[in-house]
């Protein structure tokens, strides 16, 4: 029956030591995928650049890039929690939004540096 005890504290002890290294990689894992996000939010927003640039020739493109980089913030927002990625999708998704509020206002060419400013804050933000 000792024996039994013994295993047992073992096991608890062993999950107990090993609980910090699995909570550590998790936060790693987290700080990765936000990483990787806001890479596929920079190219979003190089796309964004690039569309208003085209934007005689296609100016859906534009939309579509919007539409992009909002998707990435949502996956950016679902992965952490952390304060500075939060705030920096903030300031992103409102610069998002006045870029989207130009064009639907009729601007064929609207500031983009915001975004992409605000894009270079989130990259910062996520780094692990």
């Amino acid at each position: 029956m000792a024996s039994r005890h013994r295993r047992i504290a073992l096991a608890v002890a062993g999950v107990a030591l090993l609980a910090p290294f699995a909570l550590g990689c998790s936060a790693v894992e987290k700080a990765l995928d936000c990483a990787q996000t806001a890479g596929a939010v920079a190219q979003s927003a190089s796309d964004l650049q690039q569309a208003i640039q085209d934007a005689a020739e296609n100016p859906l493109e534009a939309e579509k890039a919007l539409d992009d980089i909002d998707k990435n913030l949502d996956e950016i927002t679902d992965k952490t929690d952390n304060a500075d990625v939060g705030k920096a999708v903030e300031d992103l998704s409102a610069a998002v939004g006045n870029v989207r509020k130009a064009i639907e206002d009729g601007d064929p060419t609207p500031d983009v540096s915001p975004v992409l400013d605000a894009t270079g804050e989130l990259t910062k933000a996520c780094k692990p």
